[in-house]
């Protein structure tokens, strides 16, 4: 039976092209919302889930880090999918006389410095998905309104592109993650070299106790990919960590450093350890420009 895979979005999303990547033989199962997804990989309505993380060039997708740490799901893979935005409109539409401009807000974000420069009259306005920008463009028929969105969402939704390449930078990739209920024991996703993701709260917000906290992998010689932060709430002031490092959480060094972070920490969650993923372009894995992670 082909595995169920929720993403967030319409048909035709960049979300879904990404579950075709990692699932050849998927079943996806569009959500509206992010929150939809998550609870459906909770509650078991799906077997998987696929949701991006992080954007090379507009950051990080915020609410997802919230959404792993207060759901019963577990990162099981990942992989990083070439973002490539067509600018698009009902039939006999031009870019000189587009009003509006619809899109998610990240495609927006992505694509901000090509708007201005070409069509600098045009309100933005922020919708749910780039898929659904463009079902929704097609249904008005507008051709004073167009999406932002990808190729096979303006073939899926008879749109014409106006323009493509429309992203500020050629190395736009997203990172996604690949999810499953908590309680699934789901065999990771792919083959590279083990990463894991965790979330933790320090004991006390004084000088020094950041340093303290990541020290613990370096003396360990345990490379960091990543480190996000987002406000504690209630705690005006103070944050919640999250972090990427290189190996497996049963692997001995990592558990050595886990273990010495919970001495630290007034709060520790492992999210998840899994392969580090592949890099794919237009549904194909891209070998030669892969995705650039930092050592920390």
């Amino acid at each position: 039976m082909a595995p169920r895979v929720a993403f967030q979005g319409e048909p035709g999303a960049f979300s879904e092209e990404a579950v075709q990547c990692v699932f050849a033989d998927a079943d996806p199962r569009p959500h509206a919302t992010f929150e939809d997804v998550f609870e459906a990989v909770e509650g078991h309505a799906v077997d998987r889930a696929v949701v991006p993380i992080e954007n090379a060039v507009f950051g990080s997708v915020r609410v997802n880090y919230d959404h792993l740490r207060t759901h019963a799901v577990t990162i099981i893979g990942e992989l990083q999918l070439r973002i490539h935005h067509c600018l698009m409109a009902p039939e006999g539409a031009t870019i000189g006389g587009l009003t509006t401009v619809r899109s998610h807000q990240q495609a927006l974000g992505q694509c901000r410095d090509w708007l201005r420069a070409h069509v600098p009259d045009a309100t933005t306005a922020a919708t749910p998905d780039t898929a659904g920008a463009a079902r929704a463009v097609a249904a008005a028929g507008d051709p004073a309104v167009a999406a932002v969105a990808s190729r096979r969402a303006a073939e899926r939704y008879g749109l014409t592109v106006l323009a493509d390449g429309l992203q500020d930078d050629a190395q736009n990739f997203t990172r996604f993650l690949v999810l499953a209920p908590v309680d699934a024991n789901a065999d990771p996703v792919g083959d590279g070299a083990p990463k894991t993701s965790l979330t933790f709260v320090l004991q006390e917000n004084v000088p020094g106790a950041l340093f303290k906290s990541l020290a613990v992998f370096a003396l360990r010689e345990l490379d960091l990919a990543k480190i996000e932060s987002r406000p504690l709430v209630g705690h005006p002031g103070r944050y919640r960590f999250y972090l990427d490092v290189h190996g497996d959480a049963t692997d001995d060094p990592v558990v050595r450093a886990l273990g010495h972070l919970e001495e630290i920490t007034m709060e520790l969650q492992v999210l998840g350890s899994y392969p580090q993923g592949a890099t794919y372009a237009d549904g194909r894995e891209e070998a030669e420009e892969p995705w650039g992670e930092t050592e920390l």
